[in-house]
């Protein structure tokens, strides 16, 4: 038996619009400084894995080696990582330490 005064369940239901979807947070590939490996390597690797032209990945390796790290590319989360697990791979090959992280997007100081 159905009661008169209970409010329909229907109607009670509100629906809220989003104006629009959020974006994917994009996540930086960064190379840090060590002591090791060869400025030549990271240029290789730049240049092979990033499709950096040789005078844009000399830019990139020389901010590292300066600065103590360096953006390669930013990318969706899945590509980035991607992406340092095969830079991580050949570094290791190679016999180098290099770091290689994920960053979010706009990491680091302000």
């Amino acid at each position: 038996m159905a009661n008169s005064d209970a409010p329909d369940r229907e109607s009670e239901i509100s629906v809220r619009e989003r104006n629009e979807t959020a974006r994917p947070r994009r996540f930086a590939v960064v190379f840090h400084n060590d002591d090791y490996t060869t400025r030549e390597f990271v240029v290789a690797v730049l240049v092979d894995l990033f499709n950096k032209t040789p005078t844009e990945a000399t830019q990139i390796m020389l901010q590292v080696h300066y600065r103590g790290s360096g953006v390669a590319g930013v990318y969706s989360r899945d590509v980035a990582e991607t992406k340092v697990e095969k830079v991580t791979q050949r570094a290791r090959e190679a016999g180098h330490p290099l770091k290689v992280t994920a960053e979010p997007e706009g990491f680091g100081p302000k």
